[in-house]
């Protein structure tokens, strides 16, 4: 067994308790909350976690500490795989295509800003990736608007929390106040925890398709 992280810190101490490769509860074991510290230990780490019937990295389950059902972790083994790295990064040229495809135009507010005001962000969370991500330099331009939207810094940090949140509750985020999705319900329904189409309908995947479905329903009330 090696232990990938430094000691003292709360992954080391996570990471020993889940080397006995047994289920164990996020509320009362282990220290590490957040959804996005588990996909660290897999994409960068090369930590194996065990999966659900589901492809879920994590399981549902009854504790006996905390009397409670809650989302279990568990080690698939102590070695570590080979690291690649998730993100192939969007090169300067592609960014400034995206930013001159919507033209200059937040995704949130519809705002035209400046072009360093505005971040090229991925609809699809990195957080539910399973697999590396493929060149962007040779996209269509119609493959590169259904990929990315613009956002701003403070509103791309808000849709990584909306994220990382649905990841771990598998309850999706909504434009605030506005419990909308113009496909399926609040519930995520991925077929694993990988699939893009569990977040199609949802504010925060593609702010525009959601504008123009409710303001079909809207339009005819």
């Amino acid at each position: 067994m090696s232990n990938p992280f430094s000691k003292n810190t709360t992954s080391y101490t996570d990471f020993e308790i889940m080397s006995d490769l047994k289920w164990h509860c996020v509320k009362c074991e282990l220290k590490s909350g957040q959804a996005k510290t588990w996909q660290v230990w897999r994409q960068e780490k090369g930590v194996q976690l065990d999966q659900d019937e589901h492809g879920h990295f994590y399981k549902k389950m009854f504790c006996e500490h905390c009397q409670q059902n809650t989302i279990h972790r568990k080690l698939k083994s102590t070695d570590l795989q080979e690291v690649k790295k998730a993100r192939s990064g969007i090169s300067s040229q592609v960014a400034k295509k995206v930013k001159t495809l919507y033209n200059f135009e937040e995704a949130v507010f519809l705002r035209k800003l400046s072009e360093r005001e505005l971040e090229v962000d991925h609809k699809f969370p990195q957080i539910r990736w399973g697999e590396n991500e493929a060149d962007n330099n040779n996209l269509s331009d119609q493959e590169l608007k259904e990929k990315f939207i613009l956002l701003n810094r403070s509103n791309n940090l808000l849709k990584s929390r909306q994220c990382e949140q649905c990841c771990k509750t598998e309850l999706r985020g909504c434009f605030p106040g506005i419990k909308f999705w113009y496909q399926g319900t609040e519930k995520w329904e991925g077929k694993t925890e990988n699939d893009p189409d569990g977040c199609i309908g949802c504010f925060w995947h593609n702010p525009y398709k959601w504008r123009e479905e409710l303001n079909k329903i809207l339009k005819k009330k």
